[in-house]
């Protein structure tokens, strides 16, 4: 069997232009947009693309969007101060504070110094904590682990009474996607570099959410035939062919696992473009919120 492609970037679209839909709504109605700022500390390149990438996507939707940018030798003091002031400012509704930060710099720190009603990438201690305590509901979700979720309802995949797998534990991705299948009564397994026959444990799986940073690490072999397979990875590999000099795989070998798969992610397209979709939909209910209370 062919697996069915799940395509992040047509899932994103339509979740973006749910968001645009309502944020003209907005307009339309008080002339306020949601207001998206991000603090960038340091040159890295990686992180100056991403949240270029964030503020194109804001814009596309009608939301205002502001970049703070430090220098990479920013003290640990002016990136919290720089937080405060936003904390303080009403026509600040979410903020960003992209990671990593510049060695030195305490990130738990920054990240707790965030207004719960503005942490819009849901890594808040207290986000976190709700998420995975029983009965209790986060303000916001780390928006990658809730891509993944959206992909899999939207594509018809039944999330209860599964067996779910999610390899890695990060805080960005791998815990918080346990979470959320828990929550959504999936019996789950969090397999890491001590997990022993991952293969054996991945084989059992209706569910696969692979984030564990390896380029292709998973194979067909590991696969129940049928089962929906989530590829948060994204690698490069070397490739003298390529006009960039690399390839991008996931952790999953695509072309042997999307034999055996009933439906898969690929990559690129497929929970890369979630990431930022569920980011401006995180942002436009901190506005809700806010105004609510208002």
């Amino acid at each position: 069997m062919t697996a069915k492609l799940i395509d992040g970037t047509a899932i994103g679209a339509d979740v973006r232009r749910e968001v645009t839909e309502q944020v003209a709504a907005l307009k339309a109605q008080g002339g306020i947009v949601p207001n998206l700022s991000v603090v960038l500390v340091g040159d890295d390149p990686g992180s100056q693309s991403y949240v270029s990438s964030k503020g194109k996507a804001c814009t596309q939707a009608g939301m205002d969007s502001v970049t703070h940018r430090l220098l990479a030798t920013a003290s640990q003091a002016e990136v919290e101060h720089l937080v405060a002031s936003l904390n303080a400012d009403p026509h600040v509704n979410g903020i960003l504070v992209q990671l990593p930060l510049p060695k030195g710099l305490n990130e738990e720190a920054v990240l707790n110094g965030i207004s719960l009603d503005k942490d819009v990438d849901g890594f808040h201690p207290i986000n976190i904590g709700r998420l995975v305590m029983k009965g209790r509901v986060p303000l916001f979700v780390p928006c990658t682990p809730a891509g993944c979720i959206i992909l899999l309802e939207r594509s018809g995949v039944p999330i209860a009474g599964a067996t779910a797998v999610v390899l890695g534990r990060s805080n960005i991705v791998g815990i918080p996607v346990a979470a959320l299948l828990n929550n959504r009564d999936a019996t789950v397994t969090i397999c890491h570099s001590r997990t022993p026959n991952i293969a054996e444990v991945v084989r059992r799986a209706d569910i696969l959410v692979a984030a564990i940073g390896k380029p292709e690490y998973v194979r067909g072999d590991w696969i129940k035939p049928g089962a929906a397979v989530i590829d948060v990875g994204i690698n490069r590999v070397e490739d003298p062919s390529a006009k960039r000099g690399y390839h991008l795989v996931g952790d999953v070998c695509f072309s042997e696992v999307v034999q055996v798969a009933g439906a898969i992610t690929p990559v690129p397209g497929g929970v890369g473009p979630m990431t930022i979709a569920m980011l401006l939909a995180n942002t436009l209910h901190a506005f809700k919120l806010q105004h609510e209370r208002a």
